[in-house]
């Protein structure tokens, strides 16, 4: 058995494709237009790790999806967790859930799927500003 790929319902494709790739840093690797179907398929992964795959569908027809937290959420481990995370809030994405411990931090896509973030390598010295920081929202 091998592992493909993470399926993720996205209501806005230019703003998910903005969100993974543009400030995620995923990179796109397949896409599949089904035009019987009315949907599009895009398959994502981390460069150097393209066997872990997130496929973002798109559904031509308007729906309406909750928050998403059914779902769970992806996990990503990174280099620099501090690093990231401010990479991402330069880029306007809220850190729902700041890397306090060193280690974990929980970000949340345009469409509410929550994203862990985890330090590669085990957990870094606490740093402020994150280890003072709160949480916002859901994570």
């Amino acid at each position: 058995m091998k592992y493909l790929h993470t399926m993720v319902r996205v209501t806005n494709l230019e703003e998910s494709m903005d969100f993974y790739c543009n400030k995620l840093g995923l990179r796109e690797v397949g896409r599949k237009e089904v035009e019987a179907g009315r949907f599009t398929l895009v398959f994502l992964a981390a460069e150097g790790n393209e066997d872990a795959q997130v496929e973002l569908t798109y559904n031509w027809d308007p729906e309406e999806y909750d928050e998403g937290r059914n779902f769970g959420h992806l996990a990503y481990a990174v280099d620099d967790i501090y690093e990231t995370c401010q990479r991402l809030m330069d880029k306007g994405v809220v850190i729902n859930r700041p890397p306090r411990d060193g280690y974990m931090a929980f970000i949340r896509s345009p469409d509410n799927i929550s994203i862990e973030l985890l330090q590669k390598g085990g957990r870094l010295e606490p740093q402020e500003p994150w280890a003072s920081m709160e949480n916002i929202g859901k994570w």
